[in-house]
């Protein structure tokens, strides 16, 4: 099966469990035509069809709760229960029961196919490097989550970019289409600081693997500024499609509650629904929006070690034993072997649904 008729198949079996915005799915398509980095976002299904055969040699590694669609757009910020700002693995729709190195070299995969297309400047070897070096020291030393405070100032300059801006932010937000047919708006009253608040509520479009996805905002004026509540419906990992063992699928707000973490007090999968706090500061960090002068290096060794944080919550010396017994440049061979096989799949993508 190539990557067309795989598209098509797993947007059958997605619209058997939630409904399908068919308008988000035609842009998702173009989007996916941009690059193979974009290709490699909005194609996790593919990916586990993939990996097991690429990468056979890691996908015997120990299994742990993973994020799945892991890549270095999967990055962002929030406030914490202390309203400090954390920076971390914010998107896991995909969580699920997968090889610990499958998110390893997902990550790795998705920074080299970024370097290809100009976004990083380092070899595939030192990115790789980056990473696993992360990794296995917070794996060493327990993990820590990224509070930007008092410290890691070079990180907090990176979450604070012109698209972050507030008036950009709330521009989008307000200027966004209003929502029709069905709105859960018990979910969103219940999120709101305070009874019978009023609110509207928009159609959002973000992200490029959930586009299709049912993606909804509220927006109030509370005590003299704007505030959102966003709701996404939910829907079972891909891993779920590729393998049709259930017992593969994760709650991804369970892997955060078990994560060394400040965990975002909004975040939480309910009803169907994934459920967040919207902000400048609670959000995605994209390429597009880091600074063009950054340590390359430093940034992927944090996206490493928070990689280990998730990680972290369960069998962690199972982890230890077999990270111990890898040697060479691995993670670059299967990161290098995987965008190729992305890179394929999406000249294949162009050339026949483009």
């Amino acid at each position: 099966m190539d990557v067309v008729g795989a598209t098509r198949r797993y947007e059958q079996w997605l619209g058997q469990h939630i409904p399908l915005v068919r308008k988000d799915l035609s842009f998702k398509h173009q989007r996916m035509a941009e690059s193979p980095f974009v290709l490699l976002r909005g194609t996790f299904y593919r990916w586990m069809q993939l990996w097991p055969t690429i990468c056979a040699t890691l996908a015997e590694a120990p299994a742990i709760p993973s994020v799945g669609d892991l890549h270095v757009d999967n990055f962002g910020t929030w406030r914490d229960t202390e309203g400090r700002l954390i920076w971390g693995i914010n998107d896991v729709d995909e969580a699920c029961e997968l090889p610990y190195t499958n998110d390893l070299v997902r990550l790795a995969t998705s920074a080299i196919l970024a370097k290809r297309h100009g976004h990083f400047q380092l070899t595939a070897r030192d990115l790789s490097a980056a990473i696993l070096e992360g990794y296995a020291t917070s794996l060493d030393r327990d993990g820590a989550p990224f509070v930007l405070e008092e410290r890691r100032r070079w990180l907090r300059l990176i979450a604070h970019s012109k698209l972050r801006d507030p008036k950009v932010f709330w521009g989008k937000l307000v200027n966004a289409p209003r929502a029709t047919g069905v709105v859960p708006h018990a979910l969103f009253k219940a999120l709101m600081p305070e009874p019978n608040l009023a609110y509207r509520v928009v159609r959002r479009v973000a992200g490029v693997g959930s586009l299709g996805h049912t993606r909804l905002v509220a927006l109030a004026q509370w005590r003299g500024a704007l505030i959102a509540r966003e709701a996404k419906a939910w829907a079972p990992s891909a891993t779920v499609w590729v393998t049709g063992r259930k017992s593969t699928n994760v709650d991804g707000a369970a892997l955060l509650g078990r994560a060394v973490r400040a965990i975002d007090p909004f975040f939480r999968r309910t009803h169907g629904w994934l459920v967040r706090r919207l902000s400048p500061d609670c959000s995605r960090i994209e390429l597009e929006e880091l600074p063009r002068v950054r340590d390359e290096q430093r940034l992927l060794r944090a996206m490493g070690w928070e990689t280990a944080n998730l990680h972290l919550g369960r069998d962690r010396a199972a982890i230890r034993r077999d990270l111990k017994h890898r040697r060479g440049h691995w993670l670059e061979a299967a990161a290098v072997a995987m965008a190729d096989a992305v890179e394929t799949d999406w000249n294949d993508w162009i050339r026949r649904a483009g």
